[in-house]
């Protein structure tokens, strides 16, 4: 007798896969469960942190507050530290809020704030996300994560800070995202935003400018001391006073390794990006690609020796696809390479156009040094200023370098004309490399600007859920890439629709909408996973990316 094999239903196989894969997302947050409380100025710190009865203090909510747990702080001006006293935990980070929409100030006037601390100071903890707060006034720093791991900190602004405005110190998994920091370091300690003997991080999306008026330190964003693995991205710095360096990635005495500088505008600083040992540390593999750097008072790139009393040694240092434009004001130029100690370092790719007095210099060579591929507009002769192999000479046909627009004009002599060796796989706009026939020299590619309507990459892109998982409320942050009509839904695992957020023409650019976890009639939605889906509608083609939303209550 011949056994026939059963079919399957395959509605059930995908009903039980969905089952199966719900029960080990809800399980894998522990504990479920979570409060949410509120802090404002007309709150009392005996209530009990409800919205109605709300705290007083910060404080009261940093020594209140465990794993899961949200706080929503509302506009008003807080004279106070806030020192958390409890951890998170995997998939359930304690989380300080701005109220959707509300200014909120930490002022730090008048708080005797020790160095080394902060006015918000997070030490010794884990799994904590600060998010929408303006830090302001301290005599010490601003935000500051010390022996911490898994830290958020994101969409803050920090001001008047006689130290850092944002550091992470001795800390692991950290994330500096979309704050803005200004008139940090004013007697030059530290640097605006710190990054120091930490491991596995990303600082991306800050807006850092005007330093304070100290002559010492106080960069724009310093990698150092011992710090790996991590990124520095997508950050505008600028109008960095006095002596101040833009991004500075320095080892100080300790190995410092696997570092990458990308998509970074960096102006109207001392200098635009510098690597450095300045205490004998090995500085390894560190990778600067796609970046600009304008309007500096001396040098766009620089690979430094600051003391010839001991060795500063480096190693795979990569300096590809990058900008370089007006360097210079008394002395000063596009890239220069300065230290005898260092071993494999490249530079290539670049556009060094009309820097003051030279475009690449190398007073210093490293070993096995690689100069190739390079745009060399406005050669001065100055003393070890070279063109390297395979260059290319002339003007690379900005599209406005006065309005620092420096993407490229069509017959530009940079269009492939690069080199594909260790060349990113993407250009300063996020355009995949190469779009012609070969890859483009400096940090853009060239796209035909009627390809550029056709192109894919005309979809929106959602960017960021935060919190999430997440109690009451959450925000959504998209980017549209043009003028678009904009449908953004949340639907629940069965496919229903259960909320319209947007619906509506919107501007290009970031956007940010927040759903507080309730349905198109209002009622407030159980715990589950959400669907958050984001259609434009943008020459007749359409992109969609779903994120998973959890919703506690």
């Amino acid at each position: 007798m011949k056994l026939k094999r059963k079919a399957f239903d395959i509605n059930f196989i995908n009903k039980s896969i969905i089952a199966l894969f719900v029960w080990g997302l809800l399980n894998s947050f522990n504990p479920i469960y979570a409060d949410t409380y509120y802090v404002a100025p007309y709150g009392n710190d005996n209530n009990p942190g409800t919205e109605v009865q709300p705290w007083l203090t910060i404080q009261k909510a940093a020594n209140t507050l465990i794993a899961g747990d949200t706080v929503y702080v509302k506009t008003g001006t807080y004279n106070e530290q806030v020192i958390p006293q409890n951890s998170g935990s995997p998939g359930n980070y304690i989380t300080y809020l701005a109220y959707p929409g509300d200014t909120v100030t930490i002022n730090g006037t008048g708080i005797p704030v020790p160095i080394w601390y902060g006015v918000f100071d997070i030490t010794d903890k884990s799994y904590i996300e600060v998010s929408g707060l303006r830090v302001i006034n301290s005599t010490y720093a601003g935000i500051i994560a010390w022996g911490s791991s898994h830290i958020i900190i994101e969409k803050n602004y920090t001001y008047n800070t006689v130290s850092s405005g944002i550091a992470s110190w001795e800390s692991s998994n950290i994330i500096i995202d979309s704050n803005e920091v200004e008139l940090a370091c004013n007697d030059g300690l530290q640097e605006c935003i710190t990054v120091a003997v930490t491991d596995t991080f990303e600082v991306k999306n800050n807006h850092v400018h005007h330093g304070g008026p100290g002559t010492n330190g106080g960069e724009g964003i310093d990698i150092k001391d011992g710090s790996s693995n991590g990124k520095v991205y997508k950050n505008h710095v600028h109008d960095m006073n006095m002596n101040r360096l833009g991004i500075y990635v320095d080892a100080w005495d300790k190995h410092t390794y696997n570092i990458e500088v990308f998509q970074n505008i960096v102006h109207h600083c001392a200098h635009g990006i510098i690597v450095a040992s300045e205490a004998g540390g090995l500085l390894e593999n560190v990778r600067i690609y796609n970046n600009i750097a304008y309007n500096n008072e001396e040098v766009g790139i620089w690979i430094a020796n600051w003391s010839s009393a001991q060795q500063q040694p480096m190693k795979d240092i990569k300096v590809i696809n990058n900008t370089l434009y007006n360097n210079g004001n008394v002395w000063g130029g596009g890239i220069n390479v300065m230290n005898s100690d260092a071993e494999n370092v490249v530079i290539r790719n670049n556009i060094c156009s009309q820097n003051l007095s030279f475009q690449i210099v190398i007073e210093d060579a490293p070993q096995n040094l690689i100069v190739d591929h390079n745009l060399i507009d406005g050669y001065m002769g100055y003393w070890g200023e070279i063109y390297g192999s395979d260059s290319v000479v002339g003007n690379p046909m900005f599209v406005n370098p006065l309005e620092a627009d420096f993407h490229l004009l069509e017959g530009s002599p940079a269009i492939n004309s690069g080199s594909s060796d260790n060349a990113p796989d993407f250009d300063f706009d996020g355009n995949p490399r190469p779009q012609g026939a070969g890859y483009d020299i400096g940090a853009y590619e060239y796209v035909d600007p009627i390809a550029i309507h056709e192109n894919i990459n005309q979809n929106p892109s959602l960017l960021n859920i935060y919190p999430n998982p997440f109690s009451r409320s959450t925000f959504i942050d998209y980017q549209l890439p043009i003028f678009a009509k904009v449908n953004l839904k949340i639907y629940d695992i069965t496919g229903q629709e259960i909320r319209t957020l947007v619906n509506k023409k919107q501007a290009e650019g970031k956007h940010s909408v927040v759903w507080d976890g309730k349905d198109d009639t209002g009622k407030l939605v159980g715990s589950g996973i959400y669907f958050c889906k984001l259609k434009s509608k943008t020459h007749n083609k359409s992109g969609k990316i779903i994120k998973i939303l959890f919703c506690r209550q």
